[in-house]
């Protein structure tokens, strides 16, 4: 069996359709439905079994729960970057996950986690998985940090697999319950097919309008890095998940406009809250990920965006 948490989630729930397209279909989804708008991420999946993460949690100290399962992808976390109950975060992202981490190294169990690129803060020392690099800037980015460090510290002496995946700026399918927090391409295509225009925030930090930077990665290219550790256990430790090219925001809007041959970019205001707090730039360091031999391309904007709009227009998002 394959446990995934948060796999009613974004990441969670394109990872067991990539896994139904093995033909794996025993699967444990662990989520926590409070959003039950999250079943549509699911409605299409095939899994063995689905737990509430609180039984989830109560189950996890009995050694027969183990028995049978060959790896977990470690999903679920909150992921909001606006909460600032660090007690909150701190037990949802940082115990839950050792707990579940300790069981997977008493049974020999592979462990692939999602980390963040949050960690590396506002980025002014670089994107490279180097603690000279890391300054997290709000909770959720902590939380994920002091897990890193929590794993850092227990590799050298565990012996089953243990991967952690910094993630950069995903999209794709079956994001949609995320509302605010869903990517700039899902928000783009929604402005051009209520209002023909893309709003994006005037310059900041010295750039100008649009011209922002991230490093903006397709969620099946991500889903697909999960499965290559999946498939190659000797690989272990902590690896960056982006394309290592940095694009515009303005790149992303054209792309959606391209797609819908129609609309205009607008630009607005850029807010006073997220001075300060705003990354202007991020573009991730994937050496390490080639050094452990992964080769498969990543996709552009141009072609995540496109492929992305033709799901939405598939699923009568158009």
């Amino acid at each position: 069996m394959i446990i995934v948490t948060g796999g009613a989630g974004f990441i969670g729930s394109n990872l067991i359709r990539a896994l139904n397209d093995r033909g794996e279909n025993n699967i444990l989804l662990v989520d926590h439905l409070v959003n039950g708008r999250k079943m549509h991420n699911i409605a299409d999946l095939n899994i063995a079994d689905y737990l509430d993460k609180t039984d989830f949690i109560q189950q996890i100290e009995s050694p027969a729960f183990w028995q049978g399962v060959r790896a977990v992808f470690h999903q679920g976390a909150c992921s909001a970057t606006t909460e600032w109950d660090g007690q909150y975060v701190m037990s949802n992202n940082y115990d839950f996950s050792k707990r579940i981490l300790q069981q997977c190294v008493a049974n020999e169990i592979a462990f692939i986690y999602a980390s963040s690129a949050s960690v590396y803060g506002s980025g002014e020392h670089g994107f490279s998985v180097d603690r000279r690099c890391e300054h997290p800037i709000n909770m959720y980015a902590y939380s994920k940090f002091q897990f890193d460090q929590y794993v850092r510290r227990l590799l050298p002496e565990a012996t089953s697999p243990i991967v952690g995946l910094r993630y950069f700026n995903v999209y794709g399918p079956r994001e949609q319950h995320k509302g605010a927090m869903s990517s700039t391409a899902f928000h783009f295509n929604r402005q051009i097919i209520d209002h023909k225009k893309a709003r994006l925030f005037e310059g900041c930090d010295g750039m100008a309008d649009g011209e922002q930077k991230r490093d903006f990665v397709y969620v099946g290219d991500v889903v697909d890095v999960n499965l290559w550790f999946l498939d190659h256990p000797a690989q272990r430790g902590i690896f960056n998940v982006g394309t290592g090219k940095a694009e515009t925001f303005n790149a992303v809007a054209n792309a959606v406009i391209d797609w819908h041959k129609a609309g205009v970019i607008e630009y607005i205001p850029f807010p006073e809250h997220l001075k300060g707090a705003y990354q202007s730039y991020t573009q991730a360091d994937i050496s390490r990920l080639k050094e452990a031999g992964y080769k498969k391309d990543f996709l552009t904007v141009k072609e995540g965006v496109a492929r992305y709009m033709d799901w939405l227009a598939a699923c009568g998002e158009k």
